[in-house]
């Protein structure tokens, strides 16, 4: 691309699940669009992730429109790996017009009505922009008092490989929900685990996996917009439990303590003078929209969220927003709930000529 701005119908931000179920749609309504992906390679933010790392349901109900994930070998839930391969596939199958690597800097209100999408490589002027950058790359770690004073080694989810580097050692995690466990699950294993929660973790059902729980989250959804109330996810539990997590709760892995107050020197302490040395603390502390980005438009409302009417931004009706969480369209973080969200978002978009 050169340095003069070039004009499409839609730019779409972001080449993970989102953007590329966003992708799908706009290629079936045959519309004039590009995807900008910051990545060298196709798989989003999965590419990124710890390798024993599962989804939370079967491979059929983990799919992108027109195109079921295949179950992996000896069938089962899914690995970050088989997302990898999958999410790749998909994109050369759909020929989807992803530009790699291409990081969006600013939007910004542009020429003609249009909205200018600023790259290091040059500008697009778009009729409409989706953003789909999702969360993995804004990591959310809550501050402690003493948490950069603790001599051992802090990480985050998004930092964490392997269990081998902890062989042996104490680790402190941090965090309820699922990553947590999945996390724990594995390092229980190899080192002496504390898992620390703001509140008693509760595992759902063994029989609940993410299908039930994107139905229930569009249930919820629909409930409020017509002014009722449903039954949400967080009323049945926050942990889906998928095989490693049943085994560790098996074998008595997944006692969890309160959370702690203070980080010292040596490890964590809490109000009642209790201290705990430990070598690591992982913070599975979940993450934040990174919509960095759209700073230029000024959208943001007190929550730090950008307010919406379904996908689209109140106050900039060329901007639509996918794969953020049920701010932006019920289950829209994952997989099956992207797809269903981009489809809706596209078909407002191709009527908005």
């Amino acid at each position: 691309m050169t340095d003069a701005p070039r004009a499409v119908d839609v730019v779409v931000i972001g080449g993970g699940q989102a953007g590329l179920a966003a992708g799908y749609h706009l290629r079936r309504a045959k519309a004039d669009f590009v995807i900008l992906d910051a990545q060298h390679e196709p798989g989003g933010a999965w590419r990124h992730t710890w390798p024993s790392l599962r989804l939370f349901s079967p491979a059929q109900y983990s799919s992108l429109p027109g195109r079921m994930m295949p179950s992996p070998p000896g069938g089962g839930y899914p690995s970050a790996a088989d997302t990898v391969a999958y999410l790749t596939d998909y994109e050369r199958r759909y020929e989807l017009p992803v530009i790699r690597p291409s990081t969006v800097q600013a939007v910004r209100q542009g020429e003609g009505g249009r909205l200018a999408v600023e790259t290091l490589a040059g500008t697009w002027q778009a009729r409409v922009v989706i953003s789909a950058t999702g969360t993995w790359w804004h990591p959310y770690v809550p501050h402690y008092p003493g948490i950069g004073d603790f001599a051992g080694r802090q990480l985050h989810t998004a930092g964490y490989d392997r269990p081998e580097t902890f062989h042996d050692k104490n680790v402190v995690i941090v965090g309820g929900g699922n990553s947590a466990a999945q996390i724990l699950a594995e390092l229980s294993a190899v080192a002496a685990t504390t898992w620390v929660t703001s509140r008693p973790p509760r595992l759902l059902p063994d029989e609940v996996d993410g299908r039930a729980l994107f139905d229930l989250a569009t249930r919820r959804h629909q409930a409020a917009l017509a002014g009722e109330s449903a039954t949400g996810i967080g009323d049945l539990g926050d942990i889906v439990a998928v095989p490693p997590v049943r085994e560790a709760r098996d074998r008595g892995a997944l006692k969890a303590e309160p959370m702690f107050t203070r980080i010292t020197p040596e490890g964590v302490a809490w109000s009642d003078g209790t201290t705990l040395a430990c070598d690591a603390i992982v913070w599975c502390t979940g993450f934040r929209p990174a919509l960095g980005h759209l700073a230029p438009l000024r959208l943001r409302g007190a929550d730090g969220l950008i307010p919406t009417d379904g996908t689209r931004a109140l106050d900039e009706p060329r901007l639509h927003l996918l794969g953020y969480g049920d701010w932006s369209g019920p289950a829209s973080a994952t997989l099956i709930g992207a797809g269903r969200t981009a489809k809706a978002a596209v078909a407002e978009i191709m009527t908005q000529r």
